[in-house]
């Protein structure tokens, strides 16, 4: 009985020592390190990059577009559509600078030529549309003109309601209807 006392004595004794806490340290040893779990790799192990491997292509950082201005989607002239207020035809702030680019750019090309759609929204009398449509399209015209192209470049038509962007009977869609799509040959 002694003895079964003296084992549990020990072994209490033991495990005191081994739980009192702290951090155990190893003199001269490496530095701890710690370890964060974030999750489990999707790949199997090894396989992830060999498999995964790719080659980018295109422009890098701080590098410029070389091609045609007209698709570099950086630029202004890679949007073609300015969206106008209900019953409106004045040119909002927000795209004046894709108008005034376009200017620049047919000043800087004679050759080329641009088409100016005029649209509008389904609300309002077919005749009354198709006006509104063609004061939208000669509002942009006109600051083209105004950037330095002349007025055989520019095509006005317009469609009223008659093209719609998209369907739907809601602000949303009404909004997205209101425009002048700005074309180039072979648009």
């Amino acid at each position: 009985m002694r003895l079964v006392i003296l084992f549990f004595l020990l072994a209490g004794i033991y495990g005191l020592v081994g739980c009192a806490g702290g951090t155990a340290t190893t003199q001269g040893g490496p530095p701890d390190v710690v370890v964060e779990e974030r999750g489990a790799s999707p790949y199997p192990e090894g396989e992830a990059l060999e498999e995964e491997s790719a080659t980018t292509w295109g422009i890098g950082e701080g590098a410029a577009y070389q091609g045609d201005p007209l698709a570099d989607p950086a630029s202004p002239l890679a949007s073609r559509v300015v969206y106008f207020e209900f019953d409106s035809s004045e040119i909002q702030q927000d795209d004046r600078p894709i108008v005034e680019a376009h200017g620049g750019y047919l000043a800087k090309h004679p050759d080329i030529k641009v088409t100016l759609e005029g649209h509008t929204d389904e609300r309002g009398s077919r005749e009354y549309n198709l006006a509104l449509g063609e004061r939208r399209a000669n509002a942009v015209r006109s600051l083209i003109l105004l950037m330095g192209a002349s007025e055989d470049q520019v095509e006005v038509v317009s469609y009223g309601e008659e093209r719609p962007a998209v369907d739907g009977q809601d602000e949303g869609a009404w909004q997205l209807n209101r425009r002048v799509e700005i074309l180039y040959p072979g648009e």
